[in-house]
């Protein structure tokens, strides 16, 4: 690009890592303190807390910023209130979303994300108007591991409580029944089991075809606004978007 050196260029996309990278460690951050809030600040006691400790090192997250939030969310650091809500709206062509956001102000939380919809040829719906086009389930993922045979695995996956194991190059995708995700993922370590997350997923019953460039252009929109809003923790839609395009 002319009037850019190479070095500028790094910068640039250093920059931009640089953000995404503490965008998730700020999600991962209210991940913790929800965490605390229902279980107490241990990860001893509190296996929810220990799943997220688990993510946030696979993030690349620093100890010290752990720490931190987990005083934080004992008062130890200031007294912040967070809250976990649950929006559901229709994105352009009919695409259902789902949002899990945890935010310390309900009203602004709700204002941008309305905003978000809105630019996007989209609409903010009441509670209950998507949810029943989805299934919620446990999702643990396992890193394979050359010691272990592919159904050895299984058969210890299968006896941990796993309802479904899908098989990846690189790793194992277990589904569980939501509530025993964490239960699921703490008999797999006991086995032997290295586990990289464990966390709950929403999939969709049926998904929706875009065959019109616009309505394509604004669902990927109203995805990035919503990925890149600090107080939204994960998306959910049930578009079929081409592959070669997924960014999720």
């Amino acid at each position: 690009m002319a009037g850019h050196s190479k070095w500028s260029n790094i910068k640039h996309k250093k920059g931009k890592a640089d953000a995404a990278r503490g965008k998730i460690f700020t999600k991962i951050g209210r991940e913790i303190a929800m965490a605390v809030k229902e279980g107490g600040p241990d990860p001893n006691s509190n296996g929810k807390l220990r799943d997220i400790i688990v993510k946030a090192r696979a993030n690349n997250m620093p100890n010290d910023n752990i720490t931190r939030s987990i005083k934080k969310a004992s008062g130890e650091l200031g007294d912040v209130i967070y809250e976990e809500i649950v929006y559901e709206g229709y994105g352009p062509g009919g695409v259902a979303f789902i949002l899990d956001a945890i935010t310390d102000n309900r009203n602004r939380t709700a204002g941008d994300v309305r905003s978000y919809f809105s630019k996007c040829n989209g609409s903010l719906g009441t509670s209950g108007s998507v949810a029943y086009m989805f299934d919620k389930k446990g999702v643990i993922i396992v890193e394979k591991d050359e010691n272990i045979q592919e159904d050895d695995f299984m058969l210890i996956a299968l006896e941990c409580g796993a309802e479904d194991i899908i098989v990846y190059d690189e790793e194992f995708e277990v589904h569980t029944q939501a509530n025993d995700v964490t239960k699921v993922n703490e008999l797999l370590i006991e086995n032997g089991i290295n586990t990289i997350s464990s966390e709950i997923e929403m999939f969709p019953q049926n998904y929706v075809d875009i065959n019109d460039e616009d309505i394509l252009k604004n669902t990927y929109k109203l995805i990035e606004l919503l990925e890149d809003c600090d107080d939204v923790q994960k998306v959910w839609h049930n578009a079929n978007l081409p592959d070669e395009d997924e960014e999720e």
